[in-house]
């Protein structure tokens, strides 16, 4: 979390236990619109969060350092990350993302997280996980990376822990630019200093994610330091939908895992078992 978010936040809950926020709206937040630090037995529902599309950082739901979270039935359509549980609408913004995580090489330590019967429409990505880390980039990396973002400009990001048991189920997407993202060269345009160590991904399961999308369908960017093992693809049906600009294949890189099923477009750069 940026320090900018720390000061201009809407609402937060800091050390906080049994919190239930619901029947509340929190409009055009400069940056974190409600936050929760620290806390556990959490329940929100009937929550609405809005700000522009193209605003920059402005998280809708931000979880840090928290257990016990439960959120539901709520609308949140913010200029950066959503994250949810079940029966939520997004957009516009960036969907629904699980990061970034390691910055300035801290710990991450997140799993057992499931997010289902999500609907998103006209974000730029649909269910992503984004962590930094250091690379020697190849030549074809560099290629493809710039779908996501400008040219690696300065991918110097660091981090180490864990993201897995992680689930996306059930979700349905509307001109959603980027459908399937892991990206573990996040970087949030600032200068990144250089690191050297990344955050693990492991069983990761994306099922039944359904819809149409503008650019790119499936986009698995992980580490050499950390490859993505354990990723699990079920479900997976999506559509071009063809508007100005180029478009592309799935990706993968160091991504390692299985299909469960055929896919729609197939998914071939999927690397099968566990990485050397």
């Amino acid at each position: 979390m940026t320090s900018s978010c720390l000061v201009y936040q809407a609402v937060r809950f800091y050390g906080s236990s049994d919190v239930t926020v619901t029947g509340i709206t929190i409009q055009n937040s400069p940056k974190c619109h409600l936050k929760f630090d620290g806390s556990h037995a959490i329940e929100v529902f009937g929550v609405t969060v809005s700000s522009p599309g193209d605003s920059p950082n402005t998280d809708g739901i931000h979880l840090q350092n928290s257990v016990g979270v439960s959120i539901h039935d709520t609308n949140l359509g913010c200029g950066c990350s959503n994250i949810m549980v079940q029966n939520v609408n997004c957009g516009p913004g960036h969907g629904i993302s699980i990061g970034g995580l390691g910055k300035g090489n801290t710990q991450a330590s997140v799993s057992n997280v499931t997010v289902q019967n999500a609907n998103m429409v006209g974000t730029m990505t649909g269910v992503r996980i984004k962590t930094w880390q250091v690379i020697h980039i190849s030549p074809l990396f560099s290629r493809y990376n710039t779908v996501l973002r400008p040219p690696l400009r300065s991918l110097l990001q660091g981090g180490s822990g864990y993201v897995k048991n992680i689930r996306f189920s059930k979700i349905k997407l509307s001109q959603v630019a980027t459908p399937i993202v892991i990206d573990q060269f996040y970087c949030d345009g600032s200068k990144c200093r250089n690191q050297t160590s990344a955050v693990a991904l492991s069983d990761i399961t994306y099922d039944g994610v359904v819809g149409t999308y503008t650019v790119q369908p499936v986009y698995l960017a992980c580490s050499d330091t950390e490859p993505c093992r354990s990723i699990h693809l079920d479900g997976i049906q999506l559509e071009l939908l063809k508007q100005r600009g180029p478009s592309y294949d799935p990706f993968c890189w160091q991504a390692y895992g299985d299909l469960q099923g055929p896919t729609e477009p197939p998914i071939t750069c999927l690397q099968n078992g566990s990485s050397k």
